[in-house]
């Protein structure tokens, strides 16, 4: 008796069914690779081209900023307190009657610490701390706009106790006009190697459809002919330092991508 698996008719149709079915699943495989490989792209794809610009801008320095301390010592906490801020005041005295605003003067710290000194009587016997006082320190930072005053300004209050006077730098007052000069020629910077790049590809420029700053300030201070002049203070017991003014750079770095027709 012939069974169905040695039916001749029963064995092609399972053949045809096995092909239909491999067919089937390669073309799903190629169907699914083809949506994949367009994943999140547009469906019109721009012609574009990047370009990068760089400005820069130079201008002299008009404020000088340095910080000084005065610290003062004793074994009462108010003792201390009151000796600091008479000497602070002298130095404050002689910082306004330069011209200095107070929006220019600001105190950056104020401490009141406990220190102490170590005894000992005897190599065999432990030591112990003493109390051998308090200390108050406060510390100021002084912005000057008139930078031909800041070397008799930095010796006055040295002679008047000031303590750690340090941390002169140049800035610019008004960094961010200058920022937006900066950036200005950098876009237009870009933008000439935009047309001299299309019109060498043969093409046209169309709209912007990205723009990236980066370093958009960069200081670099470095020493000119100008001078600030040394003065005599006290009736000339000292000469003042002389401060170069410098310059600073700022230098604005753009990079923009046009559509291209």
């Amino acid at each position: 008796m012939e069974t169905l698996t040695t039916n001749p008719r029963f064995k092609n149709a399972a053949i045809v069914l096995a092909i239909l079915l491999i067919a089937l699943v390669a073309v799903r495989i190629v169907r699914e690779s083809k949506e994949i490989s367009y994943v999140g792209a547009p469906e019109n794809m721009q012609n574009m081209i990047t370009v990068s610009g760089k400005g820069e801008v130079l201008a002299t320095p008009d404020i000088a900023t340095f910080s000084y301390t005065v610290s003062e010592e004793a074994l009462v906490v108010s003792d201390a307190q009151k000796k600091a801020t008479d000497k602070s005041n002298a130095i404050l005295a002689q910082i306004k009657a330069a011209g200095i605003e107070d929006k220019d003067i600001k105190t950056t710290s104020y401490n009141i610490y406990p220190r102490y000194d170590y005894q000992s009587s005897s190599i065999y016997v432990p030591g112990k701390q003493i109390l051998a006082g308090y200390v108050v320190s406060q510390t100021v930072e002084v912005k000057v706009r008139k930078l031909e005053t800041a070397g008799t300004l930095l010796t006055s209050i040295g002679e008047y106790g000031a303590d750690n006077i340090s941390g002169l730098s140049f800035s610019v007052d008004k960094q961010e006009d200058l920022m937006r000069d900066a950036r200005d020629k950098a876009i237009t910077d870009a933008r000439d190697q935009a047309k001299k790049l299309a019109n060498a590809l043969g093409v046209r420029l169309g709209s912007i459809t990205s723009f990236y700053e980066s370093s958009p300030y960069q200081p670099m201070y470095y020493a000119k002919d100008a001078m600030i002049s040394a003065s005599v203070a006290n009736g000339g017991a000292a000469m003042a330092p002389e401060l170069p003014a410098g310059e600073s750079k700022i230098v604005s770095n753009v990079t923009i991508t046009y559509s291209i027709k």
